[in-house]
């Protein structure tokens, strides 16, 4: 006796050596022998061979008009016996029988299984979508294989056109469009982007990469919605000062200024004048929204991403021959250049000048303060401003930092390169400057002072704090060890950071008399603390690769083939005419700090990268800038 049974979801057919009524022992055609439940036998039968079974079975099958068999049956629960006999027209033979089973079993779609070796048939109406949407699926198969010819052949297909930021930045794989970019990619070994450049999807690699950061933090854009204009502040006294700031050209979020009130007896009155969007933007309101969603401005070479509208910033940035509200931090100095007391106030400060890096720092410099500054503009103020800067760099305990190097990025992009829009000028500039350690040394003092203030007044703040060399945000006023200050609150930049305006917030309810917006326990408040650093950290991390890209560019655009450059550790060097980081797999075993000449062989803008090979030893130079860790965590 032989019998056909289902096995694992699978039919076979085998020789019966045993029947225990409830089991059977069952030697397979391969020689396996199966312990087969008397449940999960569907046909007995005497002959043909297991084997021959199976196989001429499945032939038969192949034969069977499915949508004929389909329309063969009635609506009730069938066993494939009785179609079988139906369908031969007499009793079924055992291979005719097992022909109709695995025809009904390869054919989901058309017959619902109800049970061992029983179905239905689809409602005709289930039927038709089903078959549609294999047709469907057919049809996108053919589609995928047609893209993903056009892939290979350099070709972009149109269906991938209107998705490329997101098969670039987040593909979806349930797509057909990303299965057939995925298939060709696999079939180039090309990465996606890589692929894509090649079929000329990505003409301009400064695109691509700010696309990137764009798609995930400005999702709908970096346009500003319409927003109910900021609250007037027209009860605020003007103060009787002179107040300027000092920025570099592109600054246009001018968020502080300072003025000098000279005493008879040697003495000076020092305004720190730090712009008020507070006073006139409420939290909840639509501008305050806006900055809670934004926290802060993203910069990059070229650009920046503000965060409050253009009209807005111009609205509160201290420019020049404005009068604007301010909250104003007046540091009382002694003659020998004590501080001996301060006062905070609202109010309205007339801004009589915008001084610029490239103007001033050609008159004011190390050099023109130890022979004599010339005459220009603010001076005198300027002069008594860093001699103050200076006592309280010194009282901080704070190291200068005169090796150390600034660079400042310049794009024109009036200019088309062979690289893409946009010639790029990279500046370099000494930290440490006078300039620098001036304005500096004003900020520290405000943040610092307007921290305590906050703390000793037990009204909530956010602080930066640093131990053990780790810098992070806290609701704590604990030390800043990298400053040398015993708290340290964000306050001077409320244009441009969000946990500065929420200083503000409070610090002007502070000074007001009133309840502050925020506790120092509340969700809105650790929820604000939590989000501003993250963001902050990925738009900083954002903000070095695209100076990155441009030092990437800078190369490529001056047909740079060589470069000097100072190890850092062992195959990382960084070069010395622009702050660029490349690992040279050739270095030789180095000191720190060792100056070498490298080969520049080639630079890939889209992966931002350049491979480089050393070339020889140099000699160091006596006045080379110290490696390390050159930020504070300010």
């Amino acid at each position: 006796m032989n019998v056909l049974f289902e096995e694992d979801g699978a039919f076979r057919a085998g020789t019966v050596l045993a029947d225990n009524n409830t089991s059977l022992q069952v030697e397979l055609p391969t020689g396996k022998r199966s312990k087969v439940k008397a449940a999960s036998v569907l046909l007995r039968f005497e002959a043909p061979a297991p084997a021959e079974l199976m196989e001429r079975a499945e032939a038969e099958a192949a034969g069977i008009d499915t949508d004929f068999l389909w329309q063969a049956c009635g609506d009730a629960e069938f066993g494939f016996e009785e179609l079988a006999a139906e369908y031969a027209g007499h009793k079924p033979a055992p291979v005719e029988a097992a022909a109709v089973l695995l025809r009904l079993q390869a054919a989901p779609i058309w017959f619902h299984r109800k049970g061992k070796g029983r179905f239905r048939k689809a409602p005709p109406d289930i039927l038709k979508a089903a078959l549609a949407g294999m047709e469907k699926k057919r049809q996108q198969a053919l589609a995928v294989e047609r893209m993903v010819g056009e892939l290979k052949a350099g070709t972009l297909p149109a269906e991938l056109r209107p998705l490329l930021r997101e098969l670039l930045y987040k593909p979806d794989r349930n797509k057909p469009e990303t299965k057939a970019l995925e298939a060709a990619c696999a079939a180039t070994g090309l990465a996606a982007p890589r692929l894509l450049a090649q079929c000329g999807a990505i003409g301009d690699t400064h695109e691509y990469h700010l696309g990137r950061f764009l798609f995930e933090y400005f999702p709908r854009g970096t346009d500003f919605a319409p927003c109910a204009p900021p609250a007037a502040a027209s009860d605020l006294p003007t103060a009787d000062v002179r107040a300027f700031s000092i920025d570099d050209a592109a600054t246009t979020e001018i968020d502080d200024a300072f003025s000098v009130a000279f005493l008879p007896d040697g003495g000076m009155r020092v305004g720190i004048h730090i712009a008020a969007p507070g006073l006139g933007i409420a939290p909840d309101s639509d501008l305050g929204r806006v900055a809670r969603e934004r926290l802060s401005t993203v910069y990059m070479p070229g650009r920046k991403i503000t965060m409050l509208p253009e009209d807005i910033v111009e609205h509160f940035t201290l420019a020049e021959g404005h009068t604007v509200p301010a909250v104003s931090l007046y540091l009382d100095v002694a003659a020998d250049l004590r501080v001996t007391g301060h006062e905070t106030k609202l109010e309205r400060v007339p801004v009589a000048a915008n001084l610029r890096h490239h103007d001033i720092e050609p008159l004011f410099n190390e050099a023109t303060l130890a022979v004599g500054l010339p005459d220009f503009p603010f001076r005198d103020e300027l002069q008594r401003l860093w001699e103050l800067a200076t006592v309280l760099e010194g009282g901080r305990g704070a190291a200068g930092q005169q090796n150390r190097k600034d660079y400042s990025y310049s794009v024109d992009w009036t200019v088309a390169t062979a690289q893409g829009p946009g010639r790029i000028s990279i500046g370099e500039r000494p930290r440490g400057s006078p300039l620098d350690t001036l304005v500096a040394e004003l900020m520290i003092v405000a943040n610092s002072t307007w921290g305590a203030l906050l703390r000793d007044a037990k009204v909530a703040g956010l602080y930066r704090v640093q131990t053990a060399g780790k810098v992070r945000m806290s609701t704590v006023a604990a030390a800043h060890e990298g400053l040398g200050v015993e708290c340290y609150a964000w306050s001077s930049s409320p244009l441009r950071r969000y946990c500065d305006l929420i200083n503000q917030w409070q610090l002007i309810a502070c000074l007001k008399g009133e309840t502050p917006r925020f506790t120092a326990k509340s969700a809105e408040f650790l929820g604000a603390l939590r989000d501003f650093e993250l963001t902050y950290a990925a738009y900083a991390e954002f903000q070095r690769g695209m100076e990155r890209y441009w030092c990437l560019r800078w190369l490529a655009q001056e047909g740079a083939t060589e470069a000097t450059a100072a190890v850092i550790k062992e195959s990382l060097v960084r070069l010395e005419a622009i702050p660029l980081v490349l690992r040279v797999p050739s270095l030789p075993a180095c000191e720190r700090g060792a100056r070498v000449r490298l080969a520049i062989e080639s630079i890939d803008l889209l992966d931002a990268e350049a491979r480089a090979r050393y070339v020889e030893m140099l000699a160091a130079e006596p006045s080379a800038a110290p490696l390390g860790d050159e930020e504070t965590g300010e």
